[in-house]
């Protein structure tokens, strides 16, 4: 018996967000903990590549098949292909054989997007899918905080309460990725019905052939200030992109390598519940705020408060706080000391774990803000006719903008220091900002921003995309990455 879409679109949305979890969050922290350099783990970024180009081979998916069978081959294929990391965890050259993997799994997770995507639309209705568009974008978001959160605090947390060691930990971690992905897969083949018919409209269709993409490309770059336009979308998250890429390994280093030595269980804390949180309010409020006051006013305010929370990381690199917590003046850290001596609540009120998860939080919301009117701009433009694949085409080339300077980052942090690395990334989030200034905006009133939310559900739906790789896109890509 076939499930109701109730029940099958946050399952199914679910199983797209975790395999690119897993591929885009969670190999940076495998990577940092089996002791692979920085520089190796910045190359990693050009394992979203998959979902940027995806558009080339997603005719396919909808000449051969139905979409009802590809997610289901797909979701098979990214269970087995999960198994396959629990024997790569203990081979001698894991880090090389685990990055075939994770590249496998990026061009399948890729197709699974297309495919999941094809069938939202046909087996929906036009008024069902607006209305489950809050439902998706937050079963993507129960992956992420499942995968960055969960399964990143379980390998950490066996890693240090048991014999099985960092790379035992990350084994059973991956076994249940791949478990969940297999029970997706077996769920979905009784609940997902057939769609009656296969509905698909210039307007809503991403699905274009290359002969295609490159005739809507004229169309998309038939507007005023292209130039400067591409310009903008490319370099806006150069210093963002950098510091993300690098947020988790200072995270993780030992002070001596100039990092905070922070737990990987708290890792996968901090950023799978405390900064998604702060994440959500920046989108939210970012969106509510070009809502109301349009995109003119929006841009630049909301680009300094992102940009400029990359100083805090630079802040943190160069104090490396630790000791007790003095609030006001108020001693906080001995008053609790008195009421308890258990080590596992005097930990969170340690100096250095407590201002971390203080800048991640001020940061992630930063970020979100800055993402919600960035993305509005990506959608302003947008042509009637080709939105979707308009879209994809902007979001792309943000997606090289992200995914150029995270594939540096690790070799520039390690020449360079955690110290003036932070510094640098600032000082590269500059000219993206001067761009604002250039940019043509006349047409972007706080009512046509108010539609545009609107119609794309941009307020509170925010959606990881590359790069550590945070939401970067919302609601209908995850080519914008961490």
């Amino acid at each position: 018996m076939r499930a109701k879409p109730s029940i099958y679109i946050p399952t199914l949305y679910f199983a797209e967000g975790l395999p690119y979890t897993i591929v885009a969050l969670m190999s940076t922290v495998f990577y940092k903990n089996i002791g692979v350099s920085n520089a190796f783990i910045g190359m990693t970024s050009f394992l979203t590549l998959p979902w940027t180009l995806k558009f080339l081979w997603s005719p396919f998916v909808d000449i051969y098949g139905t979409k009802r069978k590809w997610v289901l081959v797909a979701q098979a294929v990214l269970g087995c292909i999960a198994l396959l990391l629990i024997g790569a965890v203990f081979l001698p050259d894991a880090e090389y054989v685990s990055l075939v993997i994770f590249f496998i799994m990026a061009l399948a997770s890729a197709t699974h997007d297309v495919a999941i995507d094809g069938y939202y639309l046909d087996v929906l209705n036009k008024e069902q899918q607006a209305f489950y568009v809050g439902v998706r974008n937050a079963a993507y978001k129960v992956a992420w905080l499942s995968g960055s959160g969960g399964l990143v605090f379980l390998a950490g947390s066996l890693a240090e309460s048991t014999s099985l060691g960092v790379k035992g930990g990350w084994a059973v971690s991956f076994a249940v990725g791949a478990a969940l992905l297999l029970i997706c897969a077996a769920f979905h083949t009784l609940a997902l019905p057939e769609p009656k018919t296969a509905a698909t409209t210039k307007e809503g269709a991403v699905h274009l052939s290359p002969k295609e993409f490159f005739s809507v490309l004229s169309t998309w770059l038939n507007q005023p200030r292209i130039a400067i336009v591409v310009f903008y979308i490319l370099i806006f998250r150069l210093g963002d992109a950098l510091m993300l890429k690098m947020a988790q390994p200072f995270l993780l280093d030992p002070i001596a390598k100039g990092g905070l030595a922070i737990s990987t269980a708290d890792v996968g804390i901090i950023y799978g519940t405390v900064g998604m949180l702060f994440l959500l309010a920046g989108g939210i409020i970012g969106g509510a705020l070009v809502s109301k006051y349009g995109l003119r006013k929006c841009l630049l305010p909301t680009a300094l408060i992102q940009n400029s929370a990359i100083t805090l990381y630079w802040w943190l690199a160069l104090a490396k706080p630790a000791g007790s917590v003095n609030l006001l003046g108020f001693p906080l850290t001995e008053m609790l000391s008195k009421m308890t001596d258990n080590p596992d609540v005097l930990r969170w009120f340690d100096a250095r774990l407590l201002l971390t998860i203080s800048v991640n939080s001020v940061e992630q919301f930063a970020y979100g803000l800055g993402t919600a009117a960035y993305t509005v701009f990506l959608l302003s433009t947008v042509r009637s006719e080709y939105k979707a694949a308009h879209y994809a085409i902007a979001t792309a080339i943000m997606a090289f903008g992200v995914m150029i300077p995270g594939f540096i980052s690790g070799w520039l942090q390690e020449s360079l220091g955690y110290e003036r690395f932070f510094l640098i990334s600032f000082i590269a989030s500059l000219p993206g900002m001067a761009a604002i200034f250039a940019l043509p905006l006349d047409n972007s009133s706080a009512s046509e921003a108010e539609e545009i939310v609107s119609k794309e559900m941009i307020v509170g739906g925010l959606k990881p995309a590359p790069v550590a790789e945070k939401a970067e896109s919302f609601d209908q890509t995850k080519d914008s990455e961490v």
